[in-house]
């Protein structure tokens, strides 16, 4: 099983390890600071050994990485990840911030559900499952989820069941939440946010999250 530095560290850009495995064009690593999508939020960006990683899958607590077709990595090489740094910035960034109106919307509106979610680079998304327009609420959402930011808060991350690899995220003093992604240490390194309502379907409802 692959050490997840980026649980541990989520700000290290590059890190230096050995292949633990190799089958092909798929590679796994002893330590990784390399996140793959999970959760709905996008694989980090990069390389592994100088090779660009085409593609990072987690399957069951193993990370897979896909390198490039010529790659000549050996079980045993040591190797040097390297993440692009901007873009997990902006991906941790979103993603709390996705996670802040989440929470916020469903402790107003216990009958929405969560249906989906989507953190990329240039904006989350949350989709819910709800009869009513959300709309009218927008504005308020974003106060709210604003002024949590504003605060100045500090965000606690750790393992509610290391064995499983489960973890949560806590801002002491308004949740605790089961989350497995990167996060920021601190609520204001998110900055301003806008958010927009969308209309995937009947009986569906969409906010997205994007960094101002």
């Amino acid at each position: 099983m692959t050490k997840k530095i980026f649980w541990t560290n989520p700000y290290l850009a590059e890190l230096e390890t050995t292949v633990k495995t190799v089958n092909g064009k798929q590679i796994t690593v002893n330590e990784t600071i390399f996140y793959a999508f999970s959760g709905g939020q996008e694989s980090d960006s990069g390389t592994i050994g100088g090779y660009k990683v085409d593609k990072a899958e987690k399957e069951n607590k193993e990370i897979f990485y896909t390198l490039e077709n010529d790659h000549s990595l050996k079980s045993g090489d040591p190797v040097k990840i390297v993440i692009a740094w901007n873009r997990r910035y902006k991906l941790m960034r979103l993603h709390f911030a996705a996670e802040l109106v989440l929470e916020l919307a469903s402790k107003q509106f216990p009958d929405l559900i969560k249906i989906g979610a989507h953190i990329a680079q240039e904006k989350a998304r949350i989709d819910f499952q709800w009869e009513k327009n959300i709309t009218p609420f927008i504005i308020q959402l974003q106060q709210d989820a604003q002024s949590i930011i504003d605060s100045n808060q500090e965000i606690i991350c750790g393992f509610s069941d290391e064995i499983n690899e489960i973890r949560y995220w806590k801002i002491n003093g308004f949740s605790q939440v089961p989350c497995g992604g990167t996060h920021i240490k601190n609520t204001r390194e998110i900055g301003q946010i806008k958010l927009k309502r969308c209309n995937p379907g009947k009986g569906k409802e969409r906010i997205e999250i994007f960094l101002t």
